[in-house]
């Protein structure tokens, strides 16, 4: 089993600076590598304290890049609905050079109303523009004289540079909240798959990545199917002092979720059918059950690895768990602390060769 961070930065601007923000979210990434963590992602969002500080994932990977040389870096995800794909394409394969070949790219669809709004986008084309995006990238990626004519983009022959180190392309990872049929589209064509428990029953993700998996091995893909499963983490020697961490910021998540969500009370969309039920489930929300769901991993290192052990029952082992340490504006030697205590005390114990099966 690996293990990697991930940075998703739902932060009050009068509470922490994105200045601030930046320099600590990448000390930790140079802290990741050093403790052995498989890779570090970011989320693109727009506008408002849910995420806004991430407007364009390449640049905070970049920076990432600059100061590391092991590490993957992974973008979790990019919106191909909001850039031009020839312009995307160039952007993340430029990146896997700077990188040397450490690049993962995790396309996702974007859900919030307000988003597609701004950028004058039809909500209700976001599955083809997404669909469009993704194999525009990995056609640039891999091939030569591209000629796309497509719903969205025509253009060509055009002849991708630079091209991307990794051959024939970067890994491609798809992002899916709550859809099985997304998952099973990308085990079909042999993507990988990103998800996010927070939003979805155990039961409903148990199937999401059944289906991925049955998808992929009906398509006759060579190697295994990658899967990130992403999740907030608090980790400290005193149990009381990791689940105050953690009802603090999973609190101040929900809390701006819930402004960022609120546009779904007015909105419908058939590509989106049930996400206006965000609303309702956002103000149901509770500490203590979505703890007691293992939504959220907080507790003592001993209390985080029981946690573990029943994702890897409910899940399987062969996942791989992005986490994030410094959720909303946490003070860094919290983060830092928790990162230590996992890597050093939760880790090994699915990393090496007493993991479980």
């Amino acid at each position: 089993m690996q293990f990697g961070v991930n940075f998703f930065p739902v932060v009050d601007p009068a509470k922490k600076s994105a200045s601030d923000y930046f320099d600590e979210a990448l000390r930790l990434v140079c802290l990741a590598e050093e403790l052995g963590f498989e890779h570090a992602q970011c989320v693109e969002h727009y506008f408002s304290p849910y995420g806004g500080y991430m407007p364009d994932p390449v640049t905070f990977l970049t920076a990432a890049a600059a100061r590391t040389s092991r590490i993957r870096i992974g973008t979790g995800a990019v919106i191909p609905a909001f850039t031009h794909p020839l312009k995307l394409a160039g952007k993340l394969a430029m990146l896997d050079n700077l990188s040397h070949g450490r690049l993962d790219v995790g396309f996702g669809r974007a859900f919030l109303p307000q988003e597609f709004e701004a950028f004058g986008i039809d909500i209700d084309e976001s599955r083809a523009r997404f669909a469009e995006g993704v194999e525009v990238c990995r056609r640039l990626w891999s091939e030569q004289d591209v000629v796309w004519e497509g719903s969205f983009h025509r253009f060509g022959p055009v002849t991708m540079l630079p091209e991307p180190v990794q051959k024939p392309h970067p890994p491609i990872f798809i992002a899916s909240a709550m859809s099985p049929d997304s998952c099973a589209a990308a085990g079909r064509a042999g993507h990988h798959l990103q998800v996010v428990p927070s939003v979805t029953s155990r039961e409903q993700l148990q199937s999401m990545l059944a289906g991925y998996r049955e998808a992929w091995r009906e398509a006759g893909h060579p190697g295994s199917p990658r899967i990130q499963i992403k999740y907030t983490c608090y980790v400290a020697e005193d149990r009381a002092k990791a689940l105050d961490l953690a009802e603090t910021f999973e609190v101040n998540y929900v809390e701006h979720m819930a402004e960022a969500v609120a546009s779904w009370g007015r909105t419908r969309s058939d590509a989106y059918r049930g996400y206006e039920q965000f609303v309702e489930k956002v103000k149901k929300y509770d500490f203590r059950q979505s703890h007691a769901d293992n939504k959220v991993l907080a507790g003592t290192p001993d209390e985080v690895r029981e946690q573990i052990a029943v994702l890897v029952d409910w899940f399987g082992a062969d996942p791989t768990l992005s986490l994030q340490f410094n959720p909303g504006h946490m003070p860094y030697e919290d983060a830092e602390r928790a990162m230590t205590l996992f890597a050093e005390h939760v880790m090994p114990a699915f990393t090496g060769p007493e993991q479980p099966a």
